[in-house]
């Protein structure tokens, strides 16, 4: 049945992303994280919807006629200097070159994914459009399987579809922590319009928040507790915040399990974890592959080849300052860099790291600096909203992503994309239709001022 409506409704998909680029842009956003042919078990999971989506929408955006004009910036200049680097780093990389090959053309559809992002999206209603797309894909998947962990008790453990860049239990969790403020932002723009769309979107943060719990996560319970504090210090629903906290910590504790209290319980204590010292023995040894290849690092999933490993491993002593207790490499399989900052480190050297954190930082500051000039400008409050919410995101992945090997994600550069957009169009955009401040406001004339000025006055000849 899923079969079916899907291929009957894929003929219009394709039609309205045809007509609109943008549309095919949040579409291409849509399967890169919803991932339809998970769903699916017909003839309708054979087609590659990601990459026909792609296709449509650069062929949409080369007949377009009304282009924006294409404005980098700061955040755009990084992720291009970031993109470029990795050539370097794959073409010299000293792991298995079909794998880094393979791993440097994912990221490449990431990166053009950012770069329409920036060509195509040009307004609040383009903007609005790829983020319920990011909602109706991470959102809905996190209704679905908070729906079961209630059902079941608590007893359902979420997780990712297979073969997903989702996933990891670990990596959806931050998605779920990533996707909370943008939910926010549409339920304050969509919400007071229809009672529907606001029920929804509770429920959807609920839900995400549920989701979090459910795939009992500590990096995710860490970025989810940052976000929520953060999110309640810049946002100006304080009221209606307090209220969703309180019942979602109330409404949850019966169903967080005596294993997963055990496990947050291990935060305090993270010298003693043997899974967390398992990490650091992977951010030491990918610091020690920076070290030994400092200019172009080691390439994609480099650490992750049992050569190289090994090879580093005999290095782990070189350093014995960075501490890593009692645990020792594994000796019998590689692991991954389980942080986006070493991850990037090892695979990519110093430069790699500075570039990517580079648009990062950049991303995290410019939505701030929006939000600063639209309130001096008089911009009206959506955009302030839209821009802080966005920080958030970034700063949840920032946070979170420090254990997880996520540093790739579509997710992300999707977001810096969308930060680009609202600082170099709808910002000047919505500050030139804001009144100025510097313009007086006119002043209340009388009835005998306003006669006395319509008499016209006699010119006196010259000369």
């Amino acid at each position: 049945m899923r079969d079916l409506f899907l291929l009957a409704i894929l003929p219009l998909f394709l039609y309205t992303m045809a007509q609109r680029p943008f549309i095919a842009v949040g579409m291409w956003v849509w399967t890169a994280l919803f991932f339809p042919n998970g769903w699916v078990y017909g003839p309708a999971g054979y087609i590659r919807y990601n990459l026909l989506f792609t296709a449509v929408a650069m062929l949409g955006y080369l007949v377009y006629k009304h282009k924006p004009k294409v404005e980098l910036g700061v955040i755009g200049t990084f992720v291009l200097l970031f993109f470029l680097w990795t050539i370097g780093s794959t073409v010299t990389t000293i792991g298995n070159p079909a794998i880094a090959f393979e791993y440097w053309f994912r990221f490449f559809k990431v990166f053009m994914l950012f770069v329409f992002v920036v060509l195509t999206i040009k307004d609040k209603l383009h903007v609005d459009f790829v983020l319920w797309c990011l909602v109706l894909s991470v959102g809905f998947y996190a209704d679905l399987e908070a729906l079961k962990f209630l059902v079941s008790g608590g007893g359902h453990k979420i997780v990712g579809m297979p073969g997903h860049v989702l996933g990891d239990r670990n990596e959806l969790s931050l998605a779920f922590v990533m996707t909370l403020p943008i939910a926010f932002y549409l339920l304050g723009e969509y919400g007071k319009h229809s009672r529907a769309l606001r029920l929804g979107l509770i429920g959807t943060m609920a839900a995400l928040v549920i989701g979090v719990i459910g795939t009992s996560s500590r990096g995710g319970f860490v970025a989810l507790a940052a976000l929520g504090a953060y999110m309640y210090v810049k946002s100006e629903r304080k009221v209606l915040l307090t209220i969703l906290i309180a019942a979602l910590v109330i409404g949850l504790t019966p169903y967080i399990s005596e294993e997963y209290a055990s496990r947050l319980d291990t935060i305090q204590t993270a010298d003693e974890d043997s899974s967390f010292m398992a990490r650091v023995v992977s951010w030491k040894l990918s610091f020690i592959m920076a070290m030994k290849h400092p200019f172009f690092g080691g390439g994609f999933k480099s650490l992750e080849y049992f050569p190289v490993w090994s090879t580093l491993s005999r290095e782990f002593f070189s350093f014995p300052w960075f501490y890593t207790g009692t645990s020792m490499p594994n000796m019998r399989v590689a692991r991954a860099a389980h942080s986006v900052y070493f991850q990037v480190l090892g695979e990519h050297g110093f430069v790699g790291l500075g570039l990517y954190l580079g648009a990062l930082v950049s991303a995290f500051f410019k939505a701030g600096s929006v939000v600063r000039q639209a309130r001096r400008g008089g911009a009206p409050e959506w955009l302030r909203t839209m821009a802080t919410m966005l920080q958030l995101s970034v700063f949840a992945f920032a946070l979170g992503g420090a254990a997880l090997s996520f540093a790739y994600v579509d997710l992300i550069f999707c977001l810096l994309g969308l930060i680009l957009v609202v600082e170099k169009r709808l910002l000047p955009a919505t500050l030139r239709l804001a009144p100025s401040k510097a313009e007086p406001a006119p002043r209340a004339v009388s009835p005998l001022a306003a006669k006395a000025a319509s008499v016209p006055v006699p010119q006196l000849r010259q000369g």
